[in-house]
């Protein structure tokens, strides 16, 4: 069967180079009883891969079960997959029969396993190892023939390296590896897949499906899509009920897609925001701010160290990073400052400066404006000279969205350059 006819049977939409080998790497191992763990975000149909492989099996006329291991509470899941006896626990008032033995002989898929108690996780290895498993409550070793499909949106190789998942467990699972890819990952099915979901939508409402202007599918290919397909979906639900323009320009896309701050500015690494500590910035602004104060308060310093050199006369005063060496002595030499005259410490003491011949001038002092509002116009100002008035350039290098961008040019009055 080739891939076009499984896309069309499964609904799947696109021709992107890495789903296209997701889908390969699916059909090849259907036809045997390999273990297989599906890696993937989560809204990606990391599902359908699995029902993929199950129809192309030889257990195809067999039982087929998804199980969300992150649904099931931590003390019922032994009882829900491997079943229990009567009175084995409180509640347990008949004998009941679990997931491995009633779908015996077909396939079991498994979706977030990373969610598994770690005492689940050795019922199941020895399952996958020698097909056996045990009532919640019994005695008595019972025999499964179930192929085993498990799924996860989280890396289990690093669950496995803090105790959180069993070691022997992941290569067990891991014996057929399929990766499906986001969203971001595949840009070039977005549109494809905004036009199918308009299409369904529009003869479920019975309406006319609505059409993307070009500026409105760049807004939507460079949107990263934290949710996935299932995102997308979403969004195009939501622009094909109560958008009232059925051809959607980027400014009427913009109000249905959630703004989200992304953090790309660079952090100084004594610094670093540890995560879960709360020190992480909820935005651009907040990472502005903090950029200006730390400013502000490197010159106030740099103004003080450079006084005390003057005040010493010839005292060396250490500077951090070798300041003068390394920015202001062009021949990396050391600064001699003996030479200079001694300031009273009786004077008053005055700002100054060494000039190029050496003598000591007055120094009037500028207070610089740190106005937030004027240095982020600053910024974006800079942004678009740099980048040629191309938005969504500048707005990757300023670490915001294009749509954020699209808002301060309007707030801040800034016409194109």
């Amino acid at each position: 069967m080739d891939l076009q006819t499984i896309k069309n049977r499964f609904g799947i939409i696109g021709n992107s180079p890495a789903l296209n080998h997701a889908l390969n790497v699916a059909v090849q191992v259907s036809a045997t009883d390999l273990t297989v763990l599906i890696n993937g975000e989560s809204g990606v149909g990391k599902e359908v891969f699995s029902q993929i492989i199950h129809s192309l099996s030889a257990r195809k006329h067999n039982p087929f079960i998804a199980v969300n291991c992150g649904a099931i509470p931590e003390g019922t899941i032994d009882s829900e997959l491997f079943g229990h006896e009567k009175g084995s626990f409180t509640g347990a008032v008949d004998a009941r029969k679990g997931y491995f033995e009633t779908v015996s002989g077909g396939t079991i898929f498994l979706d977030e396993i990373g969610e598994m108690p770690l005492g689940t996780q050795a019922r199941l290895l020895r399952v996958l190892e020698t097909g056996e498993f045990i009532r919640v409550g019994s005695s008595k070793v019972q025999k499964t023939d179930v192929r085993v499909i498990a799924a996860t949106n989280k890396e289990l190789f690093e669950f496995t390296q803090t105790n959180k998942f069993r070691e022997d467990l992941y290569y067990r699972l891991n014996t057929v590896p399929i990766r499906v890819p986001a969203l971001r990952d595949r840009k070039e099915d977005i549109p494809l897949l905004f036009r199918k979901f308009s299409v369904d939508f529009a003869e479920r409402y019975k309406t006319s499906p609505v059409q993307l202007e070009e500026d409105a599918k760049n807004l939507l290919i460079s949107y990263p899509f934290p949710g996935n397909v299932r995102e997308l979906k979403n969004i195009a639900e939501q622009i094909s009920v109560l958008s009232t323009n059925k051809i959607v320009s980027a400014k009427d896309l913009s109000v249905f897609l959630p703004e989200r701050s992304f953090n790309r500015l660079p952090v100084l690494a004594h610094q670093q925001p540890v995560a879960g500590s709360g020190t992480e910035f909820a935005n651009e602004r907040e990472i502005l701010y903090k950029l200006f104060f730390d400013m502000k308060r490197d010159v106030t310093e740099l103004k003080k160290m450079f006084l005390e050199v003057l005040q010493h006369g010839g005292a060396a005063v250490q500077m951090p990073g070798n300041f003068f060496n390394d920015a202001l002595m062009p021949e990396h030499k050391p600064m001699e400052v003996a030479q200079q005259p001694v300031i009273s410490q009786a004077q008053p003491s005055q700002p100054m400066i060494i000039g190029g011949n050496g003598d000591i001038q007055e120094h009037v002092e500028v207070e610089e404006s740190l106005n937030i509002m004027d240095k982020e116009k600053e910024l974006i100002i800079k942004a678009l000279k740099k980048h040629k008035s191309k938005r969504r350039d500048a707005a990757l290098d300023l670490g915001i969205s294009e749509r954020t961008l699209y808002r301060k040019l309007k707030e801040y009055d800034i016409e194109e350059l």
